[in-house]
């Protein structure tokens, strides 16, 4: 495992960044938001801290309605004094799309977790937990997780796991022919959570060993396939195209 300084990670990552720019990818540069490019696939990187800014968990209005896009969240959201800075879909949904697995949101389950077998990306186990709390982020395998006894402020569950304690999820193939573009989020050794989305079709052993080995995150989960979203006003991104269910947003006081 090559997780290397804080030092060595930032030069890493401007070294990533610079070959981008060289591979005919301008780097983006926001405020929180970075291309990153890593074994001939692109990324978009959202870096946020836990500790500084307040991150959120989103589903549905008061009456219960899930929003279903990242618009109806901005259109029911802002107006009340909340600047939305950052969202992506965060979990997999149902048809109606209530959340697949756990989901908290204000101290409140809504969804009770998931520890059965199944089909799909969900149940290709460990599947796992990203959660806040206490101005602080995990992300922690399902059976860890509920060990922990860990009380949430926002928690949601998917899956499958990428990196578990440093270690790449044993089902994935390096050589596998399984490509889709794909969004995820890990937690690194300074407590920053990284939220990715693939900017390309990618394995899920290439997508782990960029937390992994790029972003230094020893724990990252997978939170969804082909209806990977993001919001990102900072880089002037703003998917529409897929129904999204439980949303991961990074918010602000309007500023007066």
């Amino acid at each position: 495992m090559a997780k290397g300084t804080p030092m060595k990670r930032f030069l890493l990552g401007l070294l990533t960044m610079f070959g981008s720019y060289l591979a005919g990818h301008p780097a983006i540069a926001g405020d929180h938001c970075r291309r990153v490019a890593h074994l001939g696939h692109h990324y978009i990187v959202c870096s946020f801290d836990p500790a500084a800014e307040e991150l959120r968990l989103y589903h549905a209005d008061a009456s219960g309605k899930p929003y279903g896009s990242f618009q109806a969240m901005l259109d029911d959201i802002e107006p009340g004094g909340t600047n939305i800075l950052f969202a992506m879909n965060a979990g997999m949904y149902h048809a109606d799309l209530s959340a697949v697995g756990l989901y908290v949101e204000g101290g409140v389950e809504q969804q009770q977790i998931s520890t059965g077998r199944g089909w799909g990306n969900f149940h290709l186990l460990p599947n796992g937990v990203f959660y806040l709390a206490m101005g602080k982020a995990g992300v922690v395998e399902t059976r860890a997780y509920l060990d922990a006894g860990i009380k949430p402020r926002f928690a949601t569950q998917s899956g499958p796991m990428l990196v578990i304690d440093g270690k790449i999820h044993p089902r994935f193939l390096p050589h596998s022919d399984s490509l889709n573009v794909r969004n995820g989020v890990g937690v690194d050794a300074n407590g920053i959570v990284h939220a990715v989305i693939s900017e390309d079709p990618i394995r899920f052993y290439d997508f782990a060993l960029l937390f992994r080995d790029v972003l230094g995150c020893d724990n990252a989960l997978f939170l969804d396939g082909s209806i990977s979203s993001l919001y990102a006003p900072e880089i002037n991104r703003h998917d529409r195209l897929f129904p999204v269910g439980p949303i991961f947003a990074v918010v602000a006081p309007v500023a007066k």
